[in-house]
């Protein structure tokens, strides 16, 4: 009897650890980074113009079947616009974000095409006129940006892949106004095209 429950227990553990294996051998760890085209757009953001920054961050991504794949990423990613000044010039208004994108992949032997939601967490907002940058108020603006992501690219389970992605906003960019018993909503949000390197690691 001892036997049989010995053999039972190491037959468990053997097809325990398969499974383990199996799992991991759908999932790769990866870093990217990119530039980042953005700008704000909306009925009210008519003087806005795009301005370049960039991104970086890892990823995770978890085979699902042959042709599935669910990817969440943890990135730092610069946003904003620039905007005409009192003489004539521009300045701009840079965001800095914490995305959490939660992307499904659609796979074809490395191509991909994802998308899914994104929630952006807003740690800093600055302003850059004439080389001098000043750190701007972010009680002003919504901390919290909720919006989705599309795109298309290359990606392994090991070596480099190549992306470009479009993030779109839910969430205006601006916390609302309220005068007396009138509530003020500027109808503003971030829009950003981000063009990135991947590599990924793990993989078998």
């Amino acid at each position: 009897m001892l036997m049989k429950k010995t053999l039972f227990t190491l037959a468990l553990l053997a097809g325990f650890s398969g499974a383990v294996c199996a799992q991991r051998s759908n999932v790769s760890l990866g870093l990217k980074a990119g530039a980042t085209y953005s700008d704000i757009i909306g009925p009210d953001a008519d003087f806005y113009k795009d301005i370049f920054g960039f991104h970086a961050g890892g990823f995770a991504n978890i085979g699902l079947s042959d042709m599935l794949a669910f990817q969440p990423e943890l990135l730092y990613s610069q946003k904003g616009a620039k905007s005409r000044t009192l003489a004539g010039d521009y300045s701009t208004r840079r965001f800095h974000y914490v995305d959490v994108p939660l992307a499904l992949h659609v796979n074809a032997d490395g191509l991909f095409f994802e998308a899914g939601p994104q929630i952006g967490l807003l740690a800093a907002v600055q302003d850059i006129y004439n080389g001098t940058t000043t750190q701007v108020d972010r009680n002003n603006y919504k901390t919290l940006d909720i919006g989705y992501l599309a795109g298309l690219g290359y990606q392994r389970k090991q070596g480099l892949g190549i992306g470009l992605r479009y993030n779109g906003e839910f969430t205006n960019t601006r916390q609302s106004i309220t005068i007396g018993t009138i509530t003020q909503q500027t109808r503003s949000r971030n829009s950003a095209f981000q063009l990135y390197l991947t590599y990924s690691f793990n993989g078998r």
